[in-house]
């Protein structure tokens, strides 16, 4: 039996920032195996297990779920000759949320230490990026990666421009605190482990309709993973499993229930979707944070409102700090599992 607390510290401790999630897939793929499923890999790199009815009706599945495997993370923008590198985001990372901090950079040939800088706070001078920082937010030009190499080294490394650059190791261990963890890329991490809990819940009692779970790529810049397979799949309904993060508007407390997306910056959740999560939470007993989100996309979300999904469903479990140092409750990725088993169950009454 998978251990939710035990798959989210391996999960988070794999660098995967966007179009280079390769250790992530490979995790997924050895967990999907070990439950006796055959993923397959996509072009795209996401990460496919199909679910076929008993007998298949469809070409095409019904349901997709997806969580996504890569993480916020720089790029590399320029290399200075002195070996100093310029960056530039992928996804909402910001520097006032990582700070000062060991980074790794995934070269060409091997992974090679540097640390984000911004340099000294004993200045007045109007060029000083403290300075700067003492009358606005940081941002990323601001900031530069100490590598204690030359350019040529770098260049000899395999370091160039849209290098990959994410959190050191040291920075990916998951903490504990009383009946929370407290880590860096719970989102979506988190998720992925819920994913696996709910492929081991459905292992032995197939759904009467197709669904195809995928394990998806380059979320944090545009859904990229899921609309490339959403293009291809077009199912009716497309599931993501993502954070709930607590925010003015939709404020709550960091406990185990999931969260239900009602609406984000794309699209918005199908009424009978709505009724049908509060029916299946009814049944478990929970009682969900329904959250409408002022700023934020999903997979889902982001497929409905291309054209590629006729029905978004984004549900999350509460989290505290997101993009951030992030904290969520230990037992929230088995009540997500549990809510998403309960909704694709109940989604067989619409069979005809």
């Amino acid at each position: 039996m998978l251990d939710s607390t035990q798959l989210v510290r391996e999960l988070v401790a794999l660098y995967g920032p966007p179009g280079q999630e390769r250790a992530v897939a490979e995790a997924v793929v050895a967990h999907a195996r070990a439950l006796d499923y055959p993923p397959t890999i996509d072009p795209k790199g996401n990460v496919l297990v199909t679910l076929p009815a008993q007998p298949i009706r469809n070409e095409r599945p019904r349901v997709v779920v997806t969580a996504h495997m890569d993480e916020i993370a720089l790029m590399v923008q320029r290399i200075h000759r002195s070996g100093w590198l310029d960056v530039t985001p992928m996804g909402g990372a910001y520097p006032w949320k990582w700070g000062e901090q060991p980074v790794q950079i995934l070269a060409l040939h091997e992974s090679i230490p540097g640390v984000l800088s911004f340099g000294s706070i004993h200045t007045n001078a109007p060029e000083s990026v403290a300075q700067q920082a003492r009358e606005a937010p940081l941002i990323w030009p601001q900031t530069r990666v100490f590598t204690s190499h030359t350019a040529v080294e770098l260049y000899n490394k395999g370091v160039r421009p849209g290098t990959r650059v994410v959190l050191d190791s040291s920075l990916r261990s998951v903490r504990e605190i009383a009946p929370y963890l407290c880590s860096y890329f719970l989102d979506d991490r988190a998720d992925l482990a819920a994913w696996l809990l709910a492929l081991e819940s459905l292992k032995d009692q197939p759904l009467p309709y197709d669904v195809t779970f995928a394990a998806t790529t380059a979320e944090e810049i545009g859904g990229e993973g899921a609309s490339y397979l959403m293009h291809r799949l077009q199912p009716e309904i497309c599931v993501a499993l993502e954070i709930g993060p607590s925010v003015p508007e939709s404020p709550f407390e960091i406990d185990d229930q999931p969260t239900i997306w009602v609406t984000d910056s794309f699209s918005s959740i199908h009424s009978d979707d709505m009724a049908i999560l509060a029916a299946a939470a009814t049944e478990l007993d929970q009682e969900p944070h329904w959250q409408a989100l002022s700023r934020g996309g999903s997979d889902a979300s982001l497929a409905a409102q291309r054209g590629l999904a006729a029905r978004p469903v984004t549900l999350g479990f509460p989290v505290e700090n997101s993009h951030g140092l992030e904290i969520m409750h230990r037992n929230a990725p088995v009540e997500l599992a549990r809510l998403l088993t309960a909704y694709l169950r109940r989604l067989a009454s619409e069979e005809t």
